[in-house]
């Protein structure tokens, strides 16, 4: 067996952490799409 495969460093699942990150960054834009969206209504 591989030395990495014994000493593993997190024992989580990646699918849980694959979609915090999706979940993430997908807040992130969708918060800064709705921020110019708001701009450029109030600067009509």
């Amino acid at each position: 067996m591989n030395d990495f495969e014994k000493d593993v460093q997190a024992k989580t699942n990646d699918v849980v952490d694959s979609g915090l990150g999706f979940l993430y960054s997908f807040l992130f834009f969708t918060v800064i799409f709705f921020t110019a969206v708001i701009i450029k209504a109030v600067a009509l």
